[in-house]
C-alpha cells in the first residue's frame, strides 16, 4: 500500500524518534535562531473522523467511521516551504536522509525531456517513478534544478526522520492523524473535502490533483509538480491545501485497524511497524488510480523513504 503515493526506500529500518539516518540525535539543542512558525490555535472537541463511504479504498483503514475527541492544539495554516526548511539547514548544518542516501524518487514527467531518457525506473509495475541521483530538498529534480524560485513551495524529499528533525528545532511536532483530519476538515462533518463532496468547480479541480490523462498525458497548461503552499482558499479553520498537493507526515505509526483499535480520545497510533501515516494526498492522486486526495484517506511509508510529492506541516 502507497506506493502509488510515494514510493519506499526498500529495506528501511525504523528509527526511534528523534534519531537521525545515522542513529544519533539529528539536531543540537538550542540552536534555534528564526522565530518558531505562526499556528492557528483551534479548540478540539468531538467530530466524526473516516468513512464508510463507498470511495474508500479497501485495506486502508479509512473506517469505520466514528466519534473522536481530540484536545485544543494549534497547526501550521501550510506546510512548510523551502524557505523553512533552509533556514533549518543553515541553522544546524542538517543532512537529510535523501542526501545521506544519495537518491530520491521523482516523478517521470518533473524531469528534463534529456533526463527521462536515461533514467531508471525504480519501483516494479510503476514506471512513472524513478530514482534520480543526488535529488533532495535542495534539487528537487535532481542536479541542474534549485529551489531558490520557488520559496514558498513546500519542501520536499523529505523523509519522517527529517520532519522530527525539523519538529525538534522549531519547537513543534507532527501532529496526529486525527488532529489532521479535524484540522482539515475545518469545522465541516461527514464531506469528502473542505469545501463539500464535489472535486470540481467549472469544470476544472478545486485542489492541485492531477489533471488530464494519469501518468502520461496531463492536461494543457498544467505542469505535475506542486504549487505555493498558500494556494487557492483556505478551509473553515484557516488551513490551505489539505487535499492534494503534496502528502504530510503524521506522527502515527500506520496501522489499517486504527478505527479498531486507538482510543476515541486523542486516538494516536503507537505500535511500531515500520511505516509511519501520511495524509492530504498530493499532485499525483487521480481517481482513474488512487483518490487518497480526500479527507478520510490514509496512507503510510517507511519513515526514511523520500520523493517529489511528500512534505509535512507542523502542530503544536
Amino acid at each position: 500500500m502507497g506506493r502509488c503515493c510515494a514510493p519506499s526506500v526498500t529495506g528501511s529500518e525504523p528509527k526511534p524518534a528523534g534519531e537521525g539516518a545515522a542513529g544519533m540525535l539529528a539536531v543540537p539543542a538550542g540552536v534555534r535562531t528564526t522565530a518558531p512558525p505562526t499556528l492557528l490555535r483551534l479548540p478540539g472537541g468531538t467530530f466524526t473522523m473516516g468513512t464508510d463511504g463507498a470511495d474508500a479504498v479497501p485495506g486502508d483503514g479509512e473506517g469505520p467511521a466514528r466519534r473522536v475527541t481530540v484536545s485544543p492544539f494549534a497547526i501550521a495554516a501550510a506546510t512548510v516551504t523551502n524557505r523553512e526548511f533552509g533556514d533549518f539547514v543553515r541553522a544546524t548544518r542538517y543532512v537529510t536522509d535523501a542526501e545521506r542516501q544519495g537518491a530520491s524518487f521523482v516523478f517521470y514527467l518533473q524531469l528534463p525531456v534529456h533526463a527521462r531518457r536515461s533514467a531508471r525506473s525504480a519501483v516494479a509495475g510503476l514506471p512513472w517513478w524513478v530514482s534520480v541521483e543526488h535529488a533532495c530538498w535542495q534539487r528537487p529534480e535532481g542536479p541542474g534544478s534549485h529551489v531558490h524560485d520557488r520559496p514558498d513551495h513546500p519542501v520536499v524529499h523529505v523523509s519522517w526522520h527529517d520532519a522530527q528533525a525539523y519538529c525538534a528545532w522549531s519547537g513543534t511536532r507532527l501532529p496526529t492523524e486525527a488532529q489532521w483530519e479535524y484540522a482539515a476538515r475545518g469545522g465541516v462533518e461527514g464531506t469528502r473535502f473542505p469545501w463539500g463532496d464535489e472535486l470540481l468547480a467549472n469544470g476544472e479541480p478545486r485542489c492541485n490533483v492531477w489533471r488530464g490523462g494519469f501518468p502520461n498525458a496531463p492536461a494543457e497548461g498544467w505542469t505535475p509538480g506542486p504549487v505555493a503552499v498558500r494556494t487557492g482558499a483556505a478551509n473553515g479553520y484557516g488551513l490551505f491545501n489539505v487535499c492534494g498537493n503534496v502528502w504530510e507526515w503524521c506522527a502515527d505509526w500506520y496501522a489499517a485497524d486504527y478505527h479498531a483499535t486507538t482510543a476515541s480520545t486523542d486516538p494516536l497510533g503507537t505500535a511500531p511497524n515500520g511505516r509511519r501515516a501520511m495524509r492530504g494526498g498530493s499532485f499525483l492522486c487521480h481517481d482513474s488510480y488512487c483518490n487518497r486526495y480526500r479527507l478520510s484517506a490514509r496512507s503510510a511509508n517507511t519513515p526514511d523513504s523520500t520523493a517529489s510529492n511528500v512534505g509535512f506541516r507542523v502542530a503544536a
